[in-house]
């Protein structure tokens, strides 16, 4: 499907930096194994069947660092991970909570059950899956769905506005 600056064809948006992040997740699997094949070798103790855990380590490593990919429409955001994708319909919202731990976490609901958790920081270095995503909350609250998460948009509104004039001014040469 051919984008021009993130959007597709059929008004879409999806994170125009998964790829950079999956490689990356990737060499740090196989970073992980030359180490551990590196020490083996060094310490003598390299052995076929250590070979093959170091490898498996490596791999289970690198998927557990693999991001999910996250598209957007006019009407629905999607997360797809290796296994299992999960769509939410941003013109039917109805809580969107941010969880602070570890991890940041953006939580969306929808009316019809569906849920999608993404990494705010997706949509602060993507500005049109953050726009899609806006577009269909100000939907959901133009219809009374979305009674729960207007705090957590408006920070989110800020951060993306924040990062993109801190872009504008270092594309100026202002900064």
């Amino acid at each position: 499907m051919p984008t021009v600056n993130g959007m597709s064809e059929t008004f879409g948006a999806r994170d125009e930096h998964w790829s950079g992040e999956a490689r990356s997740a990737v060499g740090y699997g196989v970073g992980l194994v030359v180490l551990l094949l590196g020490i083996d070798t060094l310490s003598g103790e390299l052995a076929l069947w250590r070979s093959a855990l170091w490898l498996l380590l490596g791999g289970v490593f690198a998927l557990v660092l693999l991001p999910a990919r996250v598209s957007a429409t006019a009407d629905r955001l999607t997360t797809q991970g290796l296994w299992r994708g999960h769509t939410v319909r941003t013109d039917r919202l109805v809580s969107v909570r941010c969880l602070d731990g570890v991890a940041h976490r953006l939580v969306l609901r929808d009316e019809l059950g569906g849920r999608v958790e993404i990494d705010p920081q997706v949509l602060v270095a993507n500005p049109p899956l953050w726009r899609l995503l806006d577009d269909g909350a100000r939907v959901s609250v133009e219809r009374g769905l979305l009674l729960c998460g207007g705090t957590a948009l408006r920070r989110l509104a800020r951060q993306v506005d924040e990062e993109l004039a801190r872009t504008v001014f270092q594309v100026s040469g202002l900064r």
